[in-house]
């Protein structure tokens, strides 16, 4: 069975293929047949060594797939033997809030990760995933679309309501979609004006590019009659979220979910003095993913796959990923 793994050091010169021992199921566990990968931004941090500098080497990275159960071990029966299913992000999150123990059983990072060809998982840890997606759609579902749904089905969107989103990236896109699927009206920003024309045919109602334009916390609120946007999806981190807070309606909602523009000191006032919910988005649970698989089957909501490469390839589609011109999300075919 073969494996990517960052061997003996972190850098794209430390990642190799190898050989490893057909998996064998043990009690309440499950092997998956896995079919297809989708990468984060996360997986790129893990490989430079920028996530965890301390984790254990080598490690199986990437957290996202989807596949075939082969095989199950003794005692199991939430699931069967040609099962299509997903993994998922945190082996140990089923239900309720999340937990230090379940924070610690994310995939890629504190466990080994699903970039093999086989994978063992506790039964418990994956999920069906609508039967009308591909693998390579389902393998975009565990992180993205799950973050995603956790900001905003988690985080109290109505109908009627105005959502900011950043970016075209993963998480982005996909909440694009579940806002739509909601009913919420949807204003985004991007660098690159092809990208919001794409997001405006998916159904965003406006776009701002911020390169051209960085004021795009006035923007929003001029595209809300001067009140704020209802939430807002922060992916840039300390360099962004100070715009977000002037984006944002009072006593609105945002949720953390990135730190693509880096860490830093932010004046937490506007939280204080505008009633502002801050909400940490950690993915999310097997609940929550069970909950979305229905919302996308009930809606036929597919995801955005930006590209598919090969398994030889992995470095190559980091390299994709890592150049930021991707629209959705980036796929490995196994």
């Amino acid at each position: 069975m073969r494996a990517w793994v960052i061997a003996d050091g972190f850098g794209f010169d430390h990642l190799r293929t190898v050989d490893r021992t057909e998996p064998e199921p043990g009690p309440g566990q499950v092997v998956v047949g896995v079919r297809a990968v989708s990468l984060n931004y996360r997986d790129l941090l893990i490989v430079r060594g920028q996530y965890n500098p301390r984790m254990p080497l080598p490690r199986v990275p990437c957290s996202d797939a989807a596949g075939e159960i082969v095989a199950v071990g003794p005692g199991v029966s939430r699931v069967a033997v040609g099962d299509q299913v997903c993994g998922i992000f945190m082996q140990r999150w089923l239900a309720g809030r999340l937990t230090d123990t379940a924070a610690r059983s994310a995939l890629g990072g504190d466990l080994d990760g699903v970039l093999a060809e086989r994978v063992v998982l506790s039964e418990e840890g994956v999920v069906k995933y609508p039967a009308d997606l591909t693998a390579e759609d389902a393998a975009t579902l565990p992180c993205a679309a799950l973050t995603a749904w956790n900001a905003l089905a988690e985080g109290g969107l109505r109908a009627g309501q105005t959502v900011l989103l950043q970016g075209t990236g993963g998480v982005s896109i996909f909440a694009l979609q579940i806002a739509r699927m909601f009913g919420a009206r949807v204003l985004i920003t991007s660098g690159q004006d092809e990208k919001l024309a794409r997001a405006i045919q998916m159904g965003a109602h406006a776009g701002m590019n911020y390169r051209t334009n960085p004021d795009w916390d006035k923007w929003a609120r001029a595209e809300t009659g001067g009140q704020g946007v209802d939430h807002v999806v922060e992916v840039g981190g300390a360099g962004t979220l100070e715009r977000s807070f002037k984006a944002v309606r009072t006593a609105g909602h945002i949720a953390l979910i990135g730190v693509l523009s880096g860490t830093g000191t932010v004046n937490p006032m506007p939280v204080l003095m505008r009633h502002l919910t801050v909400r940490g988005i950690y993915v999310g649970s097997q609940a929550m993913f069970e909950d979305m698989n229905r919302a996308f089957e009930t809606h036929q909501t597919r995801p955005i796959v930006d590209a598919v490469y090969r398994f030889d390839d992995f470095p190559k589609a980091l390299r994709h990923l890592e150049s930021g011109s991707h629209f959705g999300k980036v796929v490995i075919r196994i």
